[in-house]
């Protein structure tokens, strides 16, 4: 008869809840006793139904023609002019996800969700499309802001939602100071120069955004809610990679 301890039956047990549930890290506590990792929505691209966004699904809209540089699914940006490229295609109902770098300290681009093509065909010189934005702001920029003695209350950089111009949300709660912009529930951006995740879920005219794994902001009610895709060159370098789209019905 084999005798088997309490303490390593509870470390197995934990071992098997993480390997059923595809959680690869346990962590101790105090008394050495092991506890599963907390759960983290993650979805990173390679789940089924998911494809590669490259250059062939990209129009550039009112860029040079080296504002945007591409390698496969990810792209480099100059950030000059203030401009756009969109997707060949229109979506509706899809999942994206992507990770992004500033290259420079206080840094400013975002992701345009169901951009109308009249306002896309409108842009002849620098600016930007109606749709939904999904913000992507270097964590200077706040202070960069400030430093005009301007009060930076009416924007986060940490991953708000907000519609474009004629375009209109019901964010998520909480919201800036004019009820346009979700702002985020947790500060989950990483620095200058270090890659963040995002994944955005945009079904029915709602908009769902994750930032490193952790569901931060979004809103209902989105109109347009069809349309392409934008990504946005506002005056700063930065990089995109693994960029990924499903479609859904």
């Amino acid at each position: 008869m084999i005798r088997v301890s309490l303490p390593f039956l509870l470390t197995l047990a934990a071992a098997l809840v993480l390997a059923t549930s595809g959680i690869s890290a346990a962590t101790e506590d105090d008394a050495g006793n092991a506890k599963a990792a907390p759960p983290r929505a993650m979805v990173d691209g390679t789940e089924p139904g998911f494809r590669d966004l490259g250059e062939a699904d990209f129009k550039n809209v009112n860029g040079k023609p080296d504002t945007w540089s591409w390698d496969g699914n990810a792209v480099k940006c100059t950030g000059d002019p203030v401009s756009v490229t969109r997707s060949v295609k229109s979506f509706t109902n899809f999942e994206l996800v992507c990770e992004w770098r500033h290259l420079r300290d206080a840094g400013n681009s975002g992701i345009f969700l169901w951009s109308p093509i009249e306002s896309l065909d409108r842009l002849e010189g620098p600016g930007l499309p109606e749709g939904i934005e999904v913000q992507v702001l270097d964590l200077g920029y706040k202070a960069a802001y400030e430093k005009g003695g301007n009060k930076a209350n009416w924007f986060t950089c940490h991953g708000d939602v907000f519609p474009v111009g004629a375009s209109t949300m019901k964010p998520f709660a909480p919201m800036a100071p004019n009820k346009r912009r979700s702002f985020p529930t947790r500060e989950t951006t990483r620095d200058t120069g270090e890659w963040n995740h995002y994944y955005i879920r945009a079904i029915n005219g709602e908009v769902r955004l994750w930032v490193n794994g952790v569901e931060v902001s979004g809103g209902n009610q989105c109109s347009p809610a069809t349309g392409h895709l934008c990504l946005e060159s506002e005056g700063s370098p930065i990089d995109f990679r693994g960029l990924r789209i499903r479609e859904l019905p």
